[in-house]
C-alpha cells in the first residue's frame, strides 16, 4: 500500500520504527543486470546497489541464467557499490542451481569489504572469487 513516498513493510522487530519506509529515489537507483552468453558461458553483470530490493527483481533472471545450460557462470561484482545480505543470498541461490544443472558460479569481484563478507560467511570455496572476468571464465 503506497503513501507518498512510502511504502508499507512487516516490521522484523529490530528498533523503532513507524512501520513505513521511505523508498525516495530507490526505483530510479536500480539498474538492471547486463547478461552476456558465448557458448558454455555466461555473464551476468550486477551494477549499483545490491540490497533487498535489487535481490527482489534480480533474483528471477539470476536463477534462470544459473540454471541454464551454462558450466560456468561468471556474476560479476565490478559494478556494484553496496553490497548486502541480500546480495550473499542472491549469490548463494545463483551457486545452488548452476551445481544443479552441472555448471559453476565464480565471482568476479575486487572491493574487499564484498570479498570480506563472502570469506566471513565460509563461502569464498563455494563463490570462487577472482579479480577479472578473464580469470572467472577459465
Amino acid at each position: 500500500m503506497r503513501q507518498g513516498n512510502k511504502q508499507d513493510y512487516v516490521s522484523d522487530g529490530f528498533g523503532d520504527c513507524d512501520g513505513t519506509a521511505d523508498l525516495t529515489g530507490a526505483e530510479e537507483s536500480l539498474h538492471p543486470p547486463v547478461v552476456r552468453t558465448s557458448g558454455d558461458c555466461a555473464v551476468v553483470e550486477l551494477i549499483g546497489e545490491i540490497d533487498l530490493l535489487a535481490f527482489q527483481r534480480m533474483a528471477p533472471l539470476v536463477d534462470t541464467v544459473a540454471a541454464g545450460p551454462y558450466r560456468v557462470v561468471a556474476i560479476d561484482l565490478t559494478g556494484t557499490t553496496f553490497f548486502d545480505c541480500s546480495g550473499l543470498s542472491l549469490l548463494v541461490r545463483a551457486h545452488r542451481r548452476a551445481v544443479e544443472h552441472g555448471g559453476r558460479v565464480t565471482v568476479v569481484c575486487r572491493h574487499r569489504l564484498t570479498l570480506r563478507i563472502i570469506e566471513l560467511a565460509g563461502l569464498t570455496e563455494a563463490l570462487r572469487p577472482v579479480a577479472t572476468l578473464e580469470e572467472a571464465l577459465r
